[in-house]
């Protein structure tokens, strides 16, 4: 579902692309695709990918890339300034920061992996880095985000995140788990709260101190339509946002498989299927 390459033959009514541009394909539905020599896809469901991206670096933003730009778009992330959390630094979190930041985010990543702190930091930008199970620096950060983009998919709890939002703050949710998560209600109407209970001539005065309005919002994202696909393709090509790929022989796919088991990826695997069918054939 991640199909790029270069168009070889049109239709007589075909208006948006022409033999040789490097395009790719969104369409959604349940073909053979990218595993097959030739693709034939109505133009409608086609986006032109700029001269300034290689194929490699192109095919995983047509998924990672468009699943985590639309958010940040719809849910008003996208603002020079926002202080946005990433939780998880894996396909759609690595990219998650890329976009953040040319947006002209601050940016922190939260995760379970200390050791992915210098990656974060030095190779793609992060401005800090918090260990998602270390309360103390979870603590530290409470009330200061505008927004966290949430990419995990195993069972773990949403209230250190919540609370880690400022007022207004939006929790946009990526991965899917299969059992439920619990969800906190009270940190989505209060931000920290203080209660002082007096006793003054028998009678009982409750004050509440450092109170502060929650309105946090708690929201799934998904990816975005053509426009937008192209849109981010666009966006991603002007400000040089490419995802980190490893590209790999079709032969190497049940390696692939047994690696991303063990969580060994760097952050997509891309197939080279031409030359895969050409070394075939040979």
């Amino acid at each position: 579902h991640e199909i790029v390459g270069e168009v070889n033959e049109v239709g007589s009514k075909v208006e948006k692309f022409g033999v040789g541009d490097k395009v790719g394909d969104y369409d959604g539905t349940i073909t053979y695709g990218g595993y097959s020599d030739i693709l034939v896809v109505n133009e409608h469901f086609v986006v032109h990918i700029p001269e300034k991206l290689t194929l490699d670096a192109a095919a995983p933003l047509l998924c990672a890339g468009i699943t985590v730009y639309s958010p940040l778009r719809y849910f008003e992330l996208d603002k020079p300034g926002f202080y946005l959390g990433v939780v998880g630094l894996g396909g759609l979190g690595h990219m998650a920061v890329k976009f953040a930041k040319v947006m002209g985010a601050k940016v922190t990543v939260i995760s379970t992996s200390p050791h992915k702190k210098k990656e974060a930091m030095e190779n793609l930008g992060a401005d800090s880095f918090l260990v998602s199970y270390e309360q103390d620096q979870l603590e530290a950060a409470r009330g200061s985000m505008d927004g966290i983009i949430n990419t995990i998919s195993a069972q773990h709890s949403l209230l250190p995140l919540i609370r880690v939002l400022k007022s207004h703050g939006k929790l946009i949710m990526f991965g899917g788990t299969v059992k439920p998560l619990e969800l906190p209600i009270i940190p989505l109407l209060a931000g920290k709260v203080t209660y002082e209970v007096k006793v003054i001539h028998h009678r009982l005065i409750s004050a509440a101190n450092d109170t502060m309005t929650g309105r946090k919002i708690i929201g799934g994202g998904v990816s975005g339509g053509m426009k937008e696909t192209q849109e981010m393709i666009d966006f991603s090509a002007k400000h040089n946002v490419i995802p980190e790929v490893e590209v790999i022989p079709m032969d190497y796919a049940n390696t692939v498989m047994k690696r991303l088991v063990k969580a060994d990826v760097k952050y997509k695997f891309v197939i080279n299927i031409e030359n895969t069918l050409k070394n075939s054939c040979s």
